[in-house]
């Protein structure tokens, strides 16, 4: 069979392109995962601060802390609150670190630092006296401002990178190809 020249180069160009546009999409991706990242982790600082003024004025009960937290946190935060508080509720394990790592078997979509803060949590509630509770969500809540911070830190020039590596990648595949 006969392929004419001009359309073979035509299959070149508009693979180069798929190619090219395939990694700059990963790129992205990787941009959008670090904002999201980002945006959930204020999210549980947010949460975190709700938990420590409800116990610290309230002395709420840990099932209804947790209930109220999902309620003032948005999004995947707040699910996993509200997985938590199920958990808790329904008390088919003997403390909140299990509850935590049942809730958190839910949501395998979570991020690692995000996952990482909510064990902690896990590891803190329930466990100590009232002062004791509220030191660990304080310890929490700073490390996670940290992790915010590391974040933050070069944010746009990082983001520009993600996704100009994406698109350059693409690019070097192309000229290897062809």
């Amino acid at each position: 069979m006969y392929v004419r020249k001009d359309g073979a180069m035509t299959v070149k160009v508009i693979g180069g392109i798929c190619v090219i546009l395939g990694c700059g999409s990963v790129g992205f991706m990787k941009a959008a995962a670090h904002k999201r990242t980002e945006s959930l982790l204020r999210r549980l600082i947010s949460g975190l601060d709700f938990m420590q003024w409800e116990l610290e004025y309230r002395r709420t009960p840990l099932p209804q802390l947790c209930s109220g937290a999902a309620e003032h946190c948005p999004g995947m935060v707040g699910k996993v609150f509200a997985a938590l508080s199920e958990e808790l509720s329904s008390q088919l394990a003997p403390d909140a670190q299990t509850c935590m790592n049942a809730a958190l078997t839910k949501f395998p979509e979570l991020p690692p630092s995000l996952r990482a803060s909510f064990r902690q949590l896990g590891q803190s509630l329930g466990r100590f006296d009232l002062p004791g509770q509220l030191q660990g969500i304080e310890a929490i809540r700073q490390m996670t401002h940290r992790e915010v911070e590391q974040l933050c830190k070069n944010k746009e020039a990082r983001l520009r990178c993600y996704q100009a590596l994406g698109l350059c990648a693409g690019a070097a595949l192309v000229v290897l190809f062809l």
